[in-house]
């Protein structure tokens, strides 16, 4: 098969664009220069690990640094001391983003995990070692989870056609089928070293040998197969020597890790044996498979001092041919025939300026030797392309299997994309900056590149790769990804970086009509998520931004909901199926009843008994509800005002009934503790608020129960509620503030320039009011335990990278069921979102 060559131009069009950079303030005691080699890794929740040296000029030593950061604020940068004595050589994430390998150039190996879920806080727990034997490939063990993306059923309707799961075994499994944790590398010397986590947390370490004839490695990549085993690339570096392949076994035998090795066949670059390149290129530069679990296909680049050659090649099964006197003796038919594993070239590049780094997809899109057709026409897809770092300054995007140019990018010392002219002028003026790693996002649509200064530079990619592509297809392109994230739990930041306000309206549209689609069980589990993807989107458009406040409030009811339902026993063990929750939805859902009362009676009030100080410690929560749904209902004369929060509930059936069933909870626990009950401000003593605001929500709740028959409010209701600010106080409602990220800053499309640990102070779309935060010595409030904290709180705090929600780092309350609460949110935010610290001056 004839090698494909990269065409000359690029399409048209402006395919990729800076979106921001980040640099270190220079000082003139210590400054962070890039490592040698520099290393970068993205992880699938938007988190970037990269390293410098931290060089001081008064001890003349060097401090390996680990930096990571949130794309969303790059300035605020974790720096820590990795500890290592050597140069850091590898940095892998895991598949859940939650922890972070480092190893370096002494065989030391370390496991980074966040300390309190915190991603700006990270501390080493558990490692392993080579002595004095540099690192030179690290992953951590496949969990067999395997999602795989059909793009050309990127318009059906089912998310199974979509996303489906791939067979895939894990690369070691515990009792039951549970995959073993761990991670696999491999050292200069020819050893592959297997460390893995067992669950009492210690540590079970082997190290091999690849082949007997141990030879140096210079570069290696590791990937997995879907039986389970491992397969290990190397090379020595030189162009001249072949590119072996090992399969590599991982077991437990005895409480001890076993590690057998198997030789696979090997190959030679194609510019090697070409007669007018035999000599040209006599390096091999870079080694990578094309994905981790993408075993038979492999990428190799090969350099001289001023260019580079890159080459794309194929694992595949093919007949050994039998001589004719062995056919005269014992004919093969069919299956019978022989096959062999042989290495074929896929395609191949021109001459190129010299590679600097490499950056692959990591969208699970399976191509394989004869998709090449099916590539060709999904060619617009970014999930389909690679990228190449040039030492001039430019990056490339090009097809993975037939390495054709998908975009280009030029990159200067002014950090712009700029016309061909200007490129020509700027090539003859000297060397230019240049990325020495990069990193694609998860999703493809963003790349972050280190540059030879240390700078951190973030690029958009277009979804349509610069072609011009209607409305439509763009918005099918991003609405696809979105759904992947949403099927996956990955984070969608990279999406929003190509969400224009124009577009908001459509694609929360779109996403809520392909969620609907989906059966029952898919949405209970997809509910939260979906919700918090649309706020995010209705956060990049002024017209929708009031919304946010409303699909904030929806996760936090619908936490709470879950919550209370979930401290409610049954009276008696031999119980039917339905737990006391799902009979009280029912009940509530049957009973059109107006008098909370009569609600009350048909349920078996024994289940809703709790014990005294666990019904006061919920008080704050319960607090939330009675305000909640008077402010709803004193809001309604006023519903035709779409940019007042709180306006989408009064139309949301699911939601007021999920309030009714509550009220009627709490009603229940009010006359075991009235003290639990929400606080009104009343005209009249002898006023029963509760029933009061029982009897309007259910009047609303009838109005739209039904999605498709719905009926407007009628006058004697909104006349009610005209009346209600005279008759209770109708309180303020805390509205999650827009957090300080960077995403609504970028829809100019102007280069936003940053500086690491100093926040900027840029400015977005204006603001409406009630989304303004607080100023300085105001008093604050913990969004989720719906406490106080006071103007200038004591308490160290944490907020959300997503929504910007605040809450207090430790617990205040031991009881219970806060406890319970609390560990809905521990890990992340009701949103999804990471936690961050907070410094004490912002809490």
């Amino acid at each position: 098969m004839c090698p494909i060559r990269i065409p000359p131009r690029a399409p048209p069009g402006r395919a990729m664009d800076l979106a921001y950079v980040c640099e270190w303030e220079k000082r003139p005691k210590s400054n962070h220069c890039p490592s040698i080699p520099l290393v970068c890794a993205w992880s699938c929740r938007n988190l970037i690990a990269f390293t410098t040296d931290l060089r001081n000029e008064e001890e003349k030593d060097l401090t390996h640094m680990v930096h990571i950061i949130d794309t969303e604020h790059p300035w605020d940068v974790y720096s820590v001391n990795s500890g290592h004595a050597e140069i850091i050589t590898c940095l892998e994430w895991d598949q859940s983003g939650s922890r972070l390998l480092s190893a370096d150039a002494d065989g030391h190996i370390k496991c980074w995990g966040m300390a309190d879920h915190l991603a700006n806080s990270w501390e080493n727990t558990v490692g392993s070692m080579v002595e004095g034997d540099p690192v030179v490939a690290l992953s951590w063990l496949h969990n067999g989870v395997k999602l795989a993306l059909h793009v050309e059923k990127s318009g059906a309707s089912n998310f199974g056609e979509k996303f489906s799961r791939v067979k895939f075994s894990p690369s070691l499994t515990l009792f039951g089928g549970k995959p073993m944790e761990g991670w696999i590398a491999v050292t200069i010397s020819g050893l592959v070293t297997v460390s893995l986590l067992k669950p009492n947390g210690q540590v079970l370490t082997s190290t091999e040998s690849l082949c007997r004839l141990r030879c140096r490695v210079a570069l290696a990549d590791v990937a997995f197969t879907g039986g389970g085993n491992i397969v290990v690339a190397t090379s020595d570096g030189s162009s001249s020597s072949p590119v072996q392949f090992y399969k590599v076994c991982v077991s437990v035998v005895n409480e001890k890790c076993k590690i057998d090795t198997e030789i696979l066949p090997s190959l030679f670059m194609r510019c090697t044996t070409d007669p007018a390149r035999k000599d040209k290129y006599p390096a091999i530069t870079h080694l990578k498979f094309l994905a981790r679990d993408m075993s038979e296909q492999v990428l190799l680049c090969a350099s001289n001092q001023n260019n580079s050659i890159v080459e794309c090649w194929s694992l595949r099964k093919e007949g050994l041919p039998v001589n004719n006197i062995f056919q005269q003796i014992s004919p093969v038919v069919g299956d019978k025939q022989p096959m062999i594993l042989k290495w074929r070239i896929l395609s191949a590049t021109n001459d190129l300026d010299r590679v600097s780094a490499v950056a692959l997809p990591k969208l699970p899109i399976s191509l394989t030797n004869t998709d090449l057709k099916v590539a060709n026409d999904t060619k617009f897809f970014p999930g389909l392309g690679l990228a190449l770092a040039f030492h001039d300054g430019s990056v490339h995007i090009v097809h993975r299997l037939s390495l054709q140019m998908m975009a280009v990018f030029y990159g200067s010392s002014s950090q712009r994309s700029v016309d061909e002219q200007t490129i020509k002028r700027q090539r003859t003026a000297g060397p230019l900056v240049h990325f020495k790693a990069m990193q694609l996002s998860w999703t493809s649509l963003a790349l972050a590149g280190i540059d030879s200064h240390g700078k951190l530079s973030m690029l958009r990619i277009s979804p349509s790769m610069g072609h011009v592509l209607d409305m439509n297809m763009s918005l099918r392109h991003l609405l696809f990804l979105l759904e992947y994230c949403m099927v996956t739990g990955y984070d969608w930041w990279d999406i929003l970086l190509h969400v224009q306000p124009n577009m908001v309206q459509n694609l929360v549209e779109k996403l809520h009509e392909e969620y609907m689609r989906q059966n029952a069980a898919l949405q209970q589990v997809l509910s939260t998520r979906i919700v918090a993807m649309k706020a995010s989107l209705c956060k990049l458009s002024s017209s929708t931004i009031a919304r946010v406040c409303d699909y904030h409030a929806k996760l936090f009811l619908i936490a709470i909901s879950c919550t209370l339902k979930s401290l409610l026993r049954p009276h008696f063990l031999n119980t039917p199926d339905k737990s006391p929750g799902d009979r009280l939805t029912e009940i509530c859902s049957k009973i059109t009843d107006v008098d909370i009362d009569k609600v009350m009676i048909n349920l078996k009030t024994e289940e809703f008994v709790l014990e005294m100080t666990t019904l006061q410690s919920l008080q704050q929560l319960i607090q939330w509800v009675g305000d909640f749904v008077l402010y709803l209902l004193a809001s309604l004369p006023n519903q035709g005002s779409p940019v007042r929060p709180g306006h989408s509930f009064l139309r949301d059936g699911a939601s007021l009934g999920m309030f009714r069933e509550l009220m009627v909870v709490i009603r229940i626990w009010g006359l075991l503790k009235p003290s639990c009950l929400p606080v009104y401000t009343a005209t009249s003593d002898t006023q029963d608020s509760m029933s009061l605001l029982f009897r309007l929500l259910t009047k609303l709740w009838l109005c739209c129960r039904e999605e498709n028959h719905m009926t407007e409010p009628d006058d004697a209701l909104i006349d009610e509620c005209c009346l209600l600010p005279s008759q209770l106080l109708i309180p303020n409602i805390d509205w999650l503030p827009i957090n300080d990220g960077i995403i609504t800053k970028l829809q100019s499309k102007q280069l936003v320039r940053l500086q690491f640990g100093k926040a900027p102070g840029l400015v977005g779309h204006t603001l409406p009011f009630f989304f303004l935060p607080r100023a300085p010595g105001q008093p604050k409030i913990d969004h989720l335990r719906r406490l106080h904290l006071g103007a200038y709180p004591t308490e160290e705090c944490k907020s959300c990278t997503r929504c910007g929600c605040v809450t207090m780092l430790k617990s205040p309350n031991k009881v219970t069921a806060v406890k319970q609460w609390e560990q809905r949110w521990v890990k992340n935010c009701l949103c999804g979102g990471l936690w961050r610290r907070m410094p004490l001056s912002c809490s």
